[in-house]
């Protein structure tokens, strides 16, 4: 018996990386999983996104560990593709119990470089995109009178980071969107929070012009010339952790018994002990 038996989760940017993680792990739990991405979307990401295919092995992934899972792809920009997805959820599986509200990309560029584009984008998927994800939940959620929402926000959304403005701006901005549900539903059954990842093993990361950053003295950097310089960001001196250390923590959010709501999890290396 898991303590989510009988529970329907929906987990976006479920293609790979954080997501796939966090859609394993709810399954394992016991809860219907529903994985949620864009099929390879048009976006200033500095990576490719996730694809249909990527999904489709989520749920495959979870099928083969005994679980339950379906797939919806969406682009969280799209209000209406949200407003669907959540639509579908509650036709297959009666109910939606949790959100782990995980999609996001990133890019980075200077801040006197970054374009109206750039900035548009990052904010439109992880601040806008989160925003139609919350909202589209919290109407049965709260119907039901329960409900377990967590957002991926990240330790940038704890500090500033050298040409990662717009990026720390979405992040730092979907924290004051989940505070601000939690006090909304607090006497409904439904919890708000927010996890904090420092660097995590992925794509994301993983990525030349990412790398570059970090090595603007080399012209093909290589991982292993960026992985002292990811280490020397933290405290514990960790270049980048496995996904599914932040899904354990998510997990946390999710099983708890309904007493934690609008608090911040930091999983930083850490980054919290320099942070006031």
């Amino acid at each position: 018996m898991g303590k989510l038996d009988g529970r329907v989760a929906l987990v976006t940017g479920a293609g790979r990386g954080q997501g796939r993680a966090h859609a394993l792990a709810l399954a394992a739990s016991g809860a219907a999983v529903v994985a949620l991405d864009v099929d390879g979307a048009d976006t200033t990401a500095a990576y490719p996104l996730a694809t249909a295919s990527d999904l489709a092995r989520t749920v495959e992934l979870v099928e083969q560990a005994g679980g339950r899972a379906h797939a919806i792809t969406a682009d969280i920009r799209s209000s209406d593709e949200v407003d669907a997805a959540v639509s579908e959820t509650l036709e297959l599986f009666g109910r939606v119990d949790v959100l782990v509200a995980n999609a996001a990309i990133c890019a980075c560029a200077p801040f006197g470089e970054l374009d109206d584009e750039h900035f548009s984008d990052v904010i439109a998927t992880n601040l806008t995109g989160t925003f139609h994800c919350l909202r589209a939940v919290v109407g049965p959620m709260t119907a039901q009178q329960f409900g377990r929402i967590v957002v991926v926000s990240s330790m940038t959304g704890r500090r500033g980071n050298p040409n990662l403005a717009h990026y720390c701006a979405s992040k730092y901005a979907v924290i004051g969107l989940a505070k601000s549900l939690a006090l909304e539903v607090a006497a409904s059954g439904v919890t708000v929070n927010v996890m904090c990842p420092t660097s995590v093993d992925t794509t994301m990361v993983h990525n030349e012009a990412n790398y570059r950053l970090f090595c603007p003295d080399l012209e093909h950097p290589t991982i292993d010339d960026v992985r002292p310089r990811f280490a020397s960001l933290n405290p514990m001196g960790i270049p980048w952790i496995d996904p599914d250390v932040f899904t354990a923590a998510v997990l946390y959010l999710v099983e708890d018994d309904g007493f934690v709501s609008g608090a911040t999890l930091e999983v930083g290396a850490g980054i919290s002990a320099l942070l006031t």
